[in-house]
């Protein structure tokens, strides 16, 4: 066979707004993308944009973020900033007419969010949101297994995601400005109930609400010195139950600490099999097949219990198929579809129907009572800043 040269990947050219710890957990994987150009940045803080852009080998540094988005060398922009400056600042980049890839969750609210879908879909730009959980191997398996009839009619699924002691700053990890209504909205749903309830509703194909109940509590203690300065008022535990159209249910429980062990991983159920989502969040095992991606069903009348090894098919897979680089994870899919390679996954979509049973869960614990999908987009409010102070002065956001 002739050798023929790697094509070189058409450069793709990325800023950014926000330099903070997930900011550069993207950038620990787009330096490993070929023919991404770091142009700019943006941060706040000078302090922290300048270390940021400095381990990045980036140029161009801004304070402001507007003044970046003048620039005419940008094809797509990366937020990481917190929770309810979400719209505001993806609204600017969507009118700048730069695509857009914006840190989950998606909003501070379904309202924000519903904004966000809109001003993409009226600007005519891509709008990617961080879904880290719909790249797994688990899900990938578990997909080919649902695509395939393995399952039946599936009719419940059990969203699980723990941490025994997670709390953002207050257990010693990430700013304080996680634990703040003000800027973060909300606390363990937001931040990592996100991730599980996503990858559930996109194997389900994205079903439609029709009702939700739901609690969120903070109950422990914690250092009382930590809890002054962090000013900690939102959830460390979220809890509910979600009805789908054609009798699908969902049950959810998001830990950032509790008294208890772990729980298992996420699962689907069906008529004719059923799936453990594998890896869950418990102690290392000597057996690295212990926490593995499961597959249940019956052959004969008997049940039937069958661990699947992944990461070997997921191995094959990078050897064997030429698109398999493309939803290796997030960004990757990005620069991808950025390039014009595939098509960009949903997850604008799959982003806002998780918004939409979070906030029917936390309007269900405001309330205490059950809320129905359709009272959802009238009770939820914008909660997205119109200013912000700053070293440099005061912003104001302009939507």
């Amino acid at each position: 066979m002739e050798w023929k040269p790697r094509k070189k990947p058409k450069e793709v050219r990325i800023a950014f707004i926000g330099t903070g710890i997930q900011q550069r957990s993207h950038m620990r994987v787009y330096q490993n993308i070929p023919g991404v150009k770091f142009v700019a940045a943006c941060d706040i803080i000078e302090e922290k944009l300048n270390e940021f852009c400095d381990d990045y080998n980036i140029e161009h540094r801004y304070l402001d973020y507007r003044k970046m988005l003048e620039r005419d060398d940008i094809d797509a922009v990366d937020v990481t900033v917190h929770n309810n400056l979400h719209l505001p600042l993806v609204l600017d980049v969507l009118r700048s007419g730069k695509h857009c890839y914006c840190e989950k969750p998606m909003a501070g609210s379904f309202a924000d969010a519903v904004t966000m879908y809109k001003a993409s879909e009226d600007y005519g730009k891509m709008l990617h949101i961080q879904l880290g959980r719909i790249y797994d191997a688990a899900t990938v398996a578990a997909k080919d297994l649902i695509d395939a009839g393995k399952l039946g009619k599936i009719y419940h699924a059990r969203s699980y995601g723990y941490r025994r002691r997670g709390r953002p700053y207050v257990d010693g990890y990430a700013e304080k400005e996680f634990d703040q209504s003000w800027i973060a909205q909300h606390g363990a749903l937001f931040d990592m109930g996100v991730y599980h309830i996503s990858q559930l509703l996109y194997l389900m194909g994205l079903p439609k609400l029709e009702r939700v109940t739901g609690k969120v509590y903070q109950e422990l203690d914690m250092d009382p010195v930590r809890r002054e300065i962090s000013q900690f008022d939102v959830e460390e535990l979220g809890v509910g139950f979600a009805y789908y159209e054609n009798d699908l249910t969902l049950d959810i429980i998001e830990s950032w600490a509790i008294h208890g062990g772990p729980f298992p991983p996420s699962s689907i159920y069906g008529s004719k099999g059923g799936i453990s989502l594998g890896g869950g969040f418990g102690p290392p095992s000597a057996d690295p097949m212990e926490n593995a991606f499961t597959f249940y069903d019956e052959e004969l009348g008997y049940p039937r219990v069958i661990k699947l090894d992944l990461q070997a098919e997921i191995g094959r897979r990078a050897q064997v198929d030429p698109n398999y680089h493309h939803y290796v994870n997030s960004q990757a899919h990005w620069i991808a579809a950025l390039r014009g390679e595939c098509e960009l996954l949903p997850t604008k979509d799959i982003a806002l129907e998780t918004m939409r049973v979070s906030e029917g869960l936390f309007l269900s614990s405001t309330l205490g009572r059950e809320i129905y999908a359709d009272e959802i987009p009238t009770l939820s409010k914008s909660t997205a800043l119109r200013t912000q102070e700053t070293p440099f002065g005061t912003l104001k956001y302009d939507f």
